[in-house]
């Protein structure tokens, strides 16, 4: 490894720097000691440790970048080489370790697979993702069925929506951490087998009470695919190369949804959940075969244990493996850095806004029963068929999306070639143009879904609200990030956090508000609501940069290069000082 490995120090992987899994095996353990040595006093690693807490700023150690991030190696003149090491890692001069990073042209490092396997993995891994999402709504096609077998209310079997939209809020918190220290394949067999198995006790359910325990246990597993699936693609995909494959995963937790009323409506509600195991086992034995671990630190651990094993060298280190990371940190950049975050203006209304829409699509599933099954006395595998234009319409926004993709890329441009980044506000203009499609489709379905009118008024609306939807979802996910570039995990963490509560809530009472306030009043609501929601991706875009510049949390590229400086400052103030007393 040489000078030419250097970069921004700003971005390592500090999720990773602070990662290191202890174990009850006696090697491990002894590892674990002689590691403890290796860094104690060790000027190098602290110069590392210290210079990035220091670009951390407010809320402590960083996170993990969107890509792994090399740290500045210089090999020792008289570094030797072992021979069982095909990579060829050299002493490092200023830790004395050897620091196990991807070489040039690695063939383990995911960013150097072939685009054919990389596109291979990304429909894979959305189809997933979709599998996930699907499983939330498919229940709706059949709400009668279980009311009958249980004797219970129509508003004790949405729990089954609302419980395990409730899991798909809880388990990022849990899992997306715990994939950065063991990796995402381990998390995806283990959480992905679990879901599957719970998915037998709801088909063969005796009473109300396994069923809604299931389906909660359900939604805490199956929502490892939707925090670590982006993570995957990040790992894959180089930045500019990744917006087509991210908008084919931001399109699935819509896509999935809308598809599983048609599923569900056709078939009894235990042959939903039958299906469903079907559907989610025939995957899930796939991913176990097909889908290799990406975590770069991951990967890199492996390597450092394999040539620590072979040369008897415990010097062989990935970047991951220079600190121990205390539970007090784990539980800080877990559980409090998000609910920090959501003091943020950016985070807050771009969170508060995704929560509308992502209530909006949940309202739906109970929405069109009531316009067509109550209104037009349709059967619920009739009223499934109304959900298609909700899929065609996100389905055209995926399409259209590397339309957007290569006009920011354009645009950022512009910028790069003055040597500055980007502003995050770029990321917006999708947003700017989605937005209004969201009010105008719910106002269309709100003023067509008397009982009297042709029931295609209502159906086509459903077409606008789908494709304002995505336009909405990948961009704003991007502005968080572009944004919070350092927090950007937990920032993301807490939106999807608050949208999985709001979505959860929102079926506990659309049936309510649709009967008191009628059909065409209680759409309007929304729609005013989702208009009202559209002042907000244009204020950020005029305003956003002022928000930044006045956050104490925010990423600027001022703050990074100030800080930078500050450090490289320090670090010529130690050499001046070491050449003084020499």
């Amino acid at each position: 490894m040489s000078d030419h490995s250097v970069r921004d120090l700003s971005s390592i992987d500090s999720d990773s720097i602070h990662g290191f899994q202890p174990s009850i095996n006696e090697n491990e353990e002894h590892s674990n000691k002689t590691l403890e040595r290796l860094v104690t006093n060790n000027k190098g690693v602290d110069d590392i440790i210290t210079r990035l807490e220091t670009r951390a700023g407010q809320l402590g150690p960083l996170e993990d970048g969107i890509d792994i991030h090399e740290v500045a190696t210089h090999a020792a003149p008289d570094s030797t080489f072992h021979p069982e090491d095909k990579w060829h890692y050299p002493i490092d001069e200023e830790t004395g370790m050897r620091i196990v990073q991807f070489i040039e042209n690695d063939e383990k490092d995911p960013r150097n697979w072939s685009n054919l396997y990389k596109w291979f993995l990304t429909f894979f891994l959305g189809t997933v993702c979709f599998d996930v999402a699907f499983c939330s709504a498919v229940v709706t096609g059949d709400v009668d069925g279980p009311m009958k077998t249980f004797h219970v209310s129509e508003e004790v079997i949405i729990l089954t929506v609302t419980l395990l939209v409730i899991g798909f809020g809880v388990g990022p918190l849990i899992f997306a951490p715990l994939s950065e220290e063991v990796g995402r394949r381990p998390v995806y067999v283990v959480t992905l087998g679990i879901a599957v198995i719970f998915i037998i006790p709801c088909a063969v359910a005796k009473n109300i009470g396994t069923l809604l325990v299931c389906r909660f246990l359900d939604g805490l597993f199956f929502s490892a695919p939707m925090c670590l699936i982006g993570g995957n693609l990040a790992e894959m995909w180089r930045t500019e190369e990744r917006g087509v494959a991210m908008s084919i995963f931001s399109a699935a937790p819509f896509l999935g949804p809308v598809i599983g009323p048609l599923v569900g409506g056709f078939i009894g509600w235990r042959w939903i959940y039958w299906v469903l195991l079907i559907f989610s086992g025939v995957l899930y034995i796939a991913m176990v075969i097909l889908v290799p671990e990406t975590h770069h630190q991951t990967i890199l651990k492996s390597r450092a244990k394999k040539l620590r094993k072979l040369t008897g060298d415990e010097t062989y280190r990935a970047i991951s493996e220079i600190k121990l990371r205390t539970f007090k940190e784990v539980a800080n950049e877990t559980l409090l850095r998000p609910l920090i975050l959501l003091s943020e203006p950016i985070v807050f209304l771009i969170t508060l806004y995704m929560s509308v829409i992502y209530g909006l699509l949940y309202m739906f599933f109970f929405a069109y029963p009531i316009v067509y099954m109550e209104g037009k006395h349709w059967s619920a595998s009739k009223t499934g068929l109304m959900f298609i234009p909700i899929a065609i319409g996100v389905i055209v926004a995926t399409v259209v999306s590397p339309f957007f993709n290569n006009d920011y890329n354009k645009r950022a441009q512009k910028y790069s070639n003055r040597g500055e980044l980007p502003p995050a506000e770029l990321r917006l203009i999708p947003m700017m143009i989605g937005c209004w499609f969201v009010p105008a489709g719910l106002f269309s379905f709100a003023w067509s879904s008397y009982p009297s009118v042709h029931w295609a008024g209502p159906c086509i609306s459903g077409f606008a609200c789908g494709l304002g939807f995505n336009l909405l979802y990948n961009p704003a996910n991007n502005y968080i990030v572009d944004s919070y570039q350092h927090y950007a995990a937990s920032g993301l963490a807490a939106k999807t956090f608050l949208r999985s509560m709001w979505g959860a809530a929102v079926p506990l009472f659309t049936i309510q508000m649709y009967h008191r306030l009628g059909y065409e009043w209680a759409s309007s609501l929304l729609a005013f609501i989702s208009l009202a929601c559209c002042g907000i991706p244009y204020f950020f875009f005029f305003f956003g940069k002022r928000v930044r510049a006045k956050s104490k949390y925010a990423y600027s590229p001022e703050s990074a290069k100030h800080e930078i400086s500050g450090a490289k400052d320090a670090e010529k103030v130690g050499s001046s000082s070491l050449s003084d007393e020499q």
